[in-house]
């Protein structure tokens, strides 16, 4: 979701993580907002830095933006960190890999940290573009691309309303998501 097929991230208007996800982080955040979330990515950078030839190589495959599917790791395992032994798995198991692919809906491609479970990833998250599309014509691209985040998060029936993030993981997810991948593009993804 580069330049300008999918929207440009750094023209995304977003309000950050919630107080909700920053207190569920820990190591001192309590409140939300950009800069909760940038603290959280500058948090995972280094680890992030590790992935970069991968997710660049998926990147220019899907043409997305690399800091967007760096935020996405950053805010699904904390780059590796939250799922580090647990061969991958996260949220009760029923995530998988760095980018957390709901294992109730998609056979994990991949070892957890590999170029072949960041593609499969970041397809699934292409592959919601066009339902917001044509869900909502009318919307920005800008604001189809949130729409994909939150339908990355929770499946396409969070696309009822304008509201994509009201039932997306701390009520912020697309939002939350944005925020790290801004931060990620100034600093190099």
């Amino acid at each position: 979701m580069s330049n300008m097929e999918y929207g440009n991230i750094m023209n995304v208007l977003t309000s950050g993580a919630s107080s909700k996800t920053a207190r569920a982080y820990g190591n001192g955040l309590t409140g939300g907002g950009v800069q909760a979330s940038e603290k959280m990515a500058s948090d995972d950078l280094d680890r992030m830095k590790s992935y970069k030839t991968i997710i660049g190589n998926v990147a220019r495959k899907h043409d997305v933006d690399p800091a967007l599917i760096t935020a996405v790791a950053s805010r699904e395992s904390r780059g590796g960190a939250a799922i580090s032994g647990t061969k991958g798995l996260g949220d009760n198991g029923n995530g998988y890999g760095l980018m957390q692919v709901d294992k109730r809906w998609h056979q994990p491609g991949g070892a957890w940290d590999s170029e072949a479970h960041v593609d499969q990833a970041t397809k699934i998250l292409v592959d919601f573009v066009p339902v917001v599309q044509k869900k909502f014509p009318s919307w920005s691209r800008e604001k189809q691309l949130k729409g994909a985040l939150a339908a990355y998060n929770m499946g396409e029936g969070v696309l009822d309303n304008a509201d994509v993030d009201r039932i997306t993981t701390g009520n912020d997810y697309s939002a939350d998501v944005v925020a790290r991948a801004q931060y990620f593009k100034r600093n190099g993804f």
